[in-house]
């Protein structure tokens, strides 16, 4: 029994040992790349964004999936509730099967 418990012990420690080796690797930079490319690895809370500009939409099922699919897509929502797609280039070039914006 105790030498159940023991062994149990030892691989907890060095699991944790093994991760905090890799943790430390996954953070380091590499020193290349600019300011631009470490902004764009920061995702956005798209859920409450696309909540926040269908609040007032006549459809708010169908908004919030093309808004959902939109941000993650292009990782930003102009601001507002309607327009100021210039803010957001990238969802405003986004188009359906019919050629249609697809986010609004």
């Amino acid at each position: 029994m105790a030498s159940s418990k023991l062994l149990t012990a030892s691989l907890l420690i060095v699991a944790s040992l093994l991760l905090l080796q890799v943790a430390p690797a996954d953070l380091q930079d590499s020193g290349t790349g600019d300011v631009a490319e470490k902004t764009l690895l920061k995702r956005m809370d798209c859920g409450g964004a696309c909540s926040a500009r269908c609040e007032l939409s006549s459809r708010p099922r169908l908004c919030q999936r093309a808004c959902g699919t939109c941000c993650v897509r292009c990782n930003c929502i102009p601001p507002g509730i309607s327009g100021n797609l210039d803010t957001c280039p990238c969802y405003a070039s986004l188009t359906t099967r019919d050629n249609k914006r697809k986010c609004r």
